[in-house]
């Protein structure tokens, strides 16, 4: 009930979605549906440090390399390669976002290309919402490609013994596909934003990238850094390095070898993003101490024993709605040990199961379908309410619950001909 009050109160934003999550967590705590330990310590029901350290790090990391003109670069280079017209540049923009997040993971590549998007509208004259909207939702996709793309992908390869070269042999394929549909949709979704001044764009064109930065010795520095960062993340397993852990060091290291004063470096910090995901985090570690999504879960699962096909359209779609009205990272966390013992009943040993990939597959696109279904969605909002450029609940979710559905309608033949009928 409560969180369902504190939800509702987000999407309608009668209140801040700060002060919302705040309020829902600081009344689970008052009502004994969870308690300190359970929300601050407990792995399975309490706050994702490892979530809030590695926005935090990429965070300090972004602050300083945005000293350094590299995104106003790179946003004269977009602008450039696409002569100047509005949908290309999106189209340009959703592809570097998408392999970005296969690489890193779908948060660090939304606070890397969302600097990059502010300037790109600000030089065309034209809204940022739907640039950042497609960016948010490229990321979710292209993120559910590899084991370190999206949060609930690594709770998935644990819980199932799944190596980064499996997501890549059994999601890459699917996830290229829809990226192309994903870009056909930006043009009928985003058509209104695809207006610019030629005025504008001519200006742009005669600029010299080259001429954006500011501080060569600094962009050296955190690129250097944000390298070793990145080849850390994709080495998560080889490493034994958390990825909250790296970009956290990372973050330190650059923001001690930047020489800026950090007393402006930490105001850069999207604090009240930070804030808002540890009140979601306490809430839905409330429904989850509470038997809520356990339940829900088991009711699941009583409903398609025995029956793969149907288990696995089920599990596709379930998690998609699920992951839509929660975030995806607790949803994955209490129904992959339901998803074990399915895998086990069925007695597969050839290789990973169809049920893995279709968690994975439609808790992270199914967390393109509202603001706060994914985290890569919130930090947008974040980001886009510090800049100035304010997206509402809903602005975000019309287009995300679209894509959302067709993304996952597209799954649904693939899993159906590559597990099934072609098996």
């Amino acid at each position: 009930m409560i969180f369902a009050v504190a939800y509702v109160l987000i999407a309608t934003e009668k209140v801040h979605r700060v002060a919302a999550a705040l309020g829902g967590a600081v009344t689970v705590l008052i009502i004994g549906a969870t308690d300190a330990e359970h929300a601050f310590f407990a792995e399975d029901t309490g706050v994702d440090w490892n979530v809030l350290f590695l926005l935090l790090g990429m965070m300090l990391i972004v602050a300083v390399l945005k000293r350094t003109g590299a995104f106003e670069y790179l946003a004269i280079w977009a602008v450039k390669r696409a002569r100047g017209r509005p949908f290309r540049v999106m189209a340009i923009l959703v592809l570097v976002t998408a392999a970005a997040s296969a690489m890193l993971d779908n948060v660090t590549t939304v606070l890397l290309v969302a600097p990059v998007t502010f300037l790109v509208c600000e030089r065309l004259a034209v809204p940022a919402a739907p640039f950042l909207i497609a960016e948010a939702l490229a990321s979710n996709i292209g993120g559910t490609a590899t084991l370190v793309g999206d949060p609930p992908n690594i709770i998935i390869a644990s819980r199932g013994g799944l190596t980064y070269n499996d997501f890549l042999i059994h999601l890459a394929p699917i996830i290229g596909l829809l990226i192309v549909v994903f870009i056909a949709l930006c043009r009928v979704l985003f058509r209104r934003a695809f207006r610019t001044d030629p005025d504008r764009v001519a200006k742009v064109m005669a600029l010299r990238e080259r001429d954006a930065i500011r501080d060569r010795r600094l962009l050296i520095v955190s690129l250097a850094v944000l390298a070793v960062v990145t080849a850390a993340f994709a080495l998560h397993t080889v490493v034994h390095l958390e990825p909250s852990i790296v970009a956290i060091v990372g973050g330190l290291v650059l923001l001690m070898l930047s020489r800026l004063d950090t007393g402006e470096i930490v105001k850069d910090v999207e604090w009240p993003t930070l804030v808002f995901f540890a009140g979601l985090f306490v809430m839905i570690g409330a429904l989850v101490n509470t038997g809520v999504i356990g339940s829900l879960s088991r009711t699941l699962a009583d409903a398609v024993e025995g029956r793969q096909l149907l288990a696995s359209m089920v599990l596709l779609w379930g998690s998609a709605v699920l992951s839509a009205v929660v975030d995806n990272i607790p949803y994955v966390a209490t129904i992959s040990p339901i998803v074990a013992d399915l895998v086990a009943a069925d007695g597969t040993t050839s290789g990973p199961h169809v049920l893995w990939w279709a968690l994975a597959l439609g808790a992270d696109l199914g967390g393109n379908a509202t603001a706060v279904g994914a985290s890569a969605n919130v930090v947008i909002l974040g980001l886009a309410e510090r800049a100035g450029k304010r997206i509402s609940f809903w602005e975000f979710t019309k287009y995300g619950l679209i894509v959302a559905a067709v993304t996952v309608g597209v799954c649904t033949p693939y899993l159906w001909l590559r597990y099934f009928v072609l098996n």
